[in-house]
């Protein structure tokens, strides 16, 4: 079985980039998710201060929103720690 050479020519002196393009598209979309949960987190505030809003303590605000951070930060660890494809 004969194994594909590359041109060391072709990369000689290049240093290999730990992270590919796959990477950096992944880590956009961590970045999105992440600020998805700042948005579902926004709001729920009152225009008079003397007035109390319960919508502050909805669910999507204490509940959704915070895991849907936690997931955005997990996601980008992922795509950070994510290795390519050996191409053969």
């Amino acid at each position: 079985m004969k194994k594909k050479t590359e041109n060391v020519s072709e990369n000689a002196g290049r240093p290999r980039m730990p992270l590919t393009m796959a990477n950096y598209r992944l880590m956009l979309v961590g970045l999105g998710i992440i600020v998805l949960g700042f948005v579902l987190m926004a709001g729920g505030g009152s225009d008079d201060p003397n007035v109390f809003n319960e919508d502050m303590f909805s669910f999507r605000r204490i509940t959704l929103a915070p895991i849907v951070v936690l997931a955005g930060f997990a996601f980008e660890i992922y795509a950070i720690m994510k290795k390519p494809r050996k191409e053969e």
